[in-house]
């Protein structure tokens, strides 16, 4: 079992909470009993919530265009030489045949927890183990689940998985209680026409490197701290007692920033490697939510200001990163960094999109530390859908 400081997902973090919830010996079983009852369930569920934001998504199309469409004929006006030809090309317009709608039959969906959107338990109950060993734990309505229903997709393989790597691509991952997910690039095939990657803060640490930086004190301690590297996921490289600027930066070299820009060509590789399997696919790279706030909010995000701004600089560049990955390797880019603005860690319980601590309120469950919620799923789902609409 491969384990390393740079995973997003904890043994240390998560077995603890299964445990409480009762789960753990018997998810696997479970998993199994219900799969038929809750694959139903989260069917309908996901194509009743996915069909409405469709349908809202087609909506704000239509009232922009009739809004263009209006501007046109004003800016001529009656009787201007230009208002002839104008209403000749509204005609125009009127004829040409509707555009046909998209169809994808085979869409694979890469990447890590923050694509699995994982969770231990919610309504939906345990994590789906229907695509991946529930030890991965993806949720039943994470946005590529959302995007196959809106799609109508016929056939759909969710590779996405917690902690995974771009090395996860390549070779079987194991899991946190000993599932293995196969080889990620395996769903992938001659046919598939639609791949969606979220990938890379794993791979240049920067989800490890967040919890390096909380604190359970408002200021940071300017002494030296003993090391805590356990080797197991998820587990802080020392005391949580912040610092973690000074740490990362020690020397007058940004291991962050190193590890970020260290980790492109492994994405842009990614990418490639993709379209060698799958020639005639449509690939979108999926960046991060906006999960670190302008400020801090102690002791609801227990780090210090400095340890903030120093972690939020990070965010942004892996996802420049991303974007720059998916150009260079000929990916389309999602962005869903600007849209999810404001609904950061410290916003409300009821508008945020990432959780501190797991516990949502959106859409009730108990999810992973520093993580994205249901609701943030949701936002992913329409960032990609947006995208995929615009061929």
């Amino acid at each position: 079992m491969k384990h390393t400081s740079l995973r997003l997902v904890s043994a240390a973090a998560v077995l603890p909470m299964l445990l409480a919830a009762g789960v753990v010996s018997s998810a696997a079983d479970e998993a199994r009993r219900t799969s038929n009852a809750d694959g139903s369930r989260v069917s309908a569920a996901s194509q009743e919530l996915d069909a409405a934001a469709a349908k809202a998504l087609a909506a704000k199309a239509e009232s922009l265009s009739a809004s263009q469409s209006a501007k046109a004929p004003t800016s001529a006006g009656v009787g201007h030489p230009k208002a002839t030809g104008t209403k000749a090309t509204a005609a125009a317009k009127a004829k040409a045949p509707a555009k046909k709608p998209l169809v994808y039959k085979e869409y694979v969906s890469l990447g890590d927890s923050w694509s699995a959107d994982v969770k231990l338990i919610d309504a939906h109950g345990l994590p789906d183990a229907r695509h991946a060993p529930i030890d991965c734990a993806q949720s039943q309505v994470n946005y590529p689940k959302l995007l196959a229903a809106a799609l109508k997709v016929k056939i759909h393989r969710d590779a996405t998985c917690g902690s995974a790597t771009t090395d996860d691509f390549y070779a079987p991952q194991t899991a946190f209680i000993g599932g293995t997910n196969p080889p990620q690039f395996d769903r992938l095939t001659k046919k598939t026409d639609l791949v969606t990657i979220g990938i890379g803060g794993n791979d240049a640490s920067v989800a490890a490197a967040a919890l390096d930086c909380l604190n359970v004190l408002p200021v940071n301690v300017p002494v030296p701290l003993p090391a805590l590297d356990l080797g197991l996921p998820l587990v802080p490289s020392a005391l949580p007692l912040g610092g973690c600027k000074e740490r990362f930066t020690a020397g007058g070299v940004d291991q962050l920033a190193v590890a970020i820009k260290a980790s492109e060509p492994k994405l842009i590789r990614a990418i490639k490697d993709v379209r060698k399997r799958s020639p005639k696919a449509r690939i979108l790279m999926v960046d991060y939510l906006a999960a670190v706030p302008p400020k801090t909010c102690y002791p609801f995000l227990p780090m210090t200001e400095s340890d903030r701004a120093y972690l939020a600089k990070a965010f942004r560049s892996l996802n420049a990163m991303v974007k720059s990955a998916a150009r260079k390797g000929g990916a389309e880019f999602v962005d869903t960094y600007t849209p999810s603005l404001g609904h950061d860690v410290c916003a409300a319980l009821d508008k945020r999109y990432v959780e501190v601590v797991g516990v949502s309120v959106n859409d009730l469950g108990i999810g992973i530390p520093a993580h994205p919620n249901s609701a943030g799923a949701r936002a992913q789902f329409r960032a990609v859908l947006k995208q995929v609409n615009k061929r």
